[in-house]
């Protein structure tokens, strides 16, 4: 089976804690603080690879966790950061947040995004020494890396997408000038995932086509399979749009606009790209009565070529026309170059806390402030007491007091339940 989506869940590496612990040497008086500082953790990492052509393995495999930072330890050694994890993805995927956001469009081969950060790891208790304080006994936990579900679509990239109503040709066409070998019958919906070809033109000059099948009237809004693959005629630089002109004479037109308009319902992008209309099964009774009537109604906004897929008549004209408009059509027009410019979007601004009551308790939400609380010991006085003070100048306590705290009420962050004392 083809697969072009895929929902995953991406955990980066927490950091490693820092370390507390004192230099303790004969002939070092007072040596002092001397736990080292823990290691970062690896980031998820998802890279564009040219080799995969489907999101098949994400079928089996849905959780990904890169390394954590090792722990500090004592005589001031820092722990050692957490190797990323490489997701290898296919070339032309899109990812999107859980809010539907785009987060990048992996383009080009060896393109790289990380859409997980490591946490940083904890300090060690050296670098809570002070004037005031030569001896401090607090050091930071990891930091926890970040984790978030993230949705995966692939979008075929080639040169040129045959469109048109199942059973047109199209698959026979990809057959016929590629080595491509999709399943080929006299009915509709043979086709139910799209192929690719490469078209050689001459030494050194070829082409990739993509046979999108499915296509029917309400395909934008999901009739047929033509809404599952659609996306994939996005990033096309060329259209050409199959027509059977063996069908009675009043539908031969009708079947091209009816494509033409989903196209257009679709995305209005994809009806103004360059299209050439290839008018099939001229071999059949009729056609060339249906060719000159079609071509008399397209003359002046489409070139129609006229072909045969199971005979090969006028292929070798179609290949040569397609690929002398591909070197006419500038690569910069095309989407793939936009969304190479695409800057990351995932990073938002977030308030440094928010805070609201529920049945009598304070509840303080916020990734900063829930970051500080994670690298807290809370087994730990010293540390506590550096927590709230970091609270004091975030100004939490104000909006607290602001929101109606008094003494003795509780306030919960991130599941831990803290006591409120109120301070004139």
């Amino acid at each position: 089976m083809f697969y072009d989506k895929a929902k995953i869940f991406v955990k980066a590496g927490d950091g490693g804690n820092g370390c507390v612990a004192m230099r303790r040497e004969k002939y070092v008086p007072e040596g002092g603080p001397f736990g080292g500082d823990g290691g970062r953790g690896g980031n998820v990492v998802l890279e564009a690879d040219e080799g995969i052509n489907t999101l098949i393995d994400f079928k089996y495999k849905k959780h990904f966790k890169a390394e954590r930072g090792q722990h500090g330890m004592g005589k001031g050694m820092h722990g050692a950061s957490g190797k990323d994890l490489i997701v290898k993805v296919p070339v032309g995927t899109v990812i999107y947040d859980e809010n539907g956001e785009v987060i990048a469009d992996m383009v080009y081969h060896g393109q790289q995004v990380v859409v997980a950060k490591g946490g940083r790891g904890g300090r060690g208790n050296m670098r809570f020494a002070t004037p005031t304080n030569r001896a401090p006994t607090i050091a930071e936990k990891g930091e926890p890396g970040e984790e978030r579900w993230i949705r995966l679509e692939l979008k075929l990239i080639a040169d040129v997408g045959l469109v048109g109503l199942p059973n047109a040709g199209k698959s026979t066409i990809i057959s016929r000038i590629s080595a491509a070998k999709p399943k080929i019958a006299d009915y509709p919906f043979t086709t139910i995932v799209p192929n690719l070809g490469v078209v050689k033109v001459d030494e050194g000059d070829s082409f990739v086509v993509a046979d999108i099948p499915g296509l029917i009237e309400g395909a934008h809004k999901g009739t047929g399979l033509g809404h599952e693959f659609l996306r994939h005629v996005e990033r096309t630089r060329l259209l050409v749009h199959v027509v059977d002109v063996s069908v009675p004479d009043s539908d031969v037109l009708d079947n091209f606009y009816t494509i033409n308009n989903e196209l257009k319902l679709y995305d209005e992008k994809l009806i103004k790209k360059p299209m050439i209309v290839a008018a099939n099964k001229m071999d059949m009774p009729n056609a060339h009565k249906n060719f000159e009537k079609l071509k008399e109604a397209l003359k002046g906004e489409y070139e129609v070529f006229p072909i045969s897929a199971l005979t090969g008549q006028g292929l070798d004209a179609l290949i040569l026309k397609i690929a002398e408009m591909l070197k006419q059509i500038s690569k910069s027009e095309t989407e793939a170059d936009e969304y190479k410019k695409h800057v990351v979007t995932y990073k938002h601004e977030e308030p440094r806390f928010t805070v609201r009551k529920e049945n009598g308790i304070f509840i303080i939400d916020g990734k900063e402030i829930k970051r500080h609380l994670a690298m807290t010991d809370l087994n730990n006085e010293e540390a506590v007491y550096r927590l709230i003070r970091i609270m004091d100048k975030m100004g939490v306590d104000q909006v607290l007091k602001d929101a109606g705290a008094k003494t003795g009420d509780t306030v919960c962050i991130a599941g831990s339940d803290f006591e409120f004392e109120y301070v004139e």
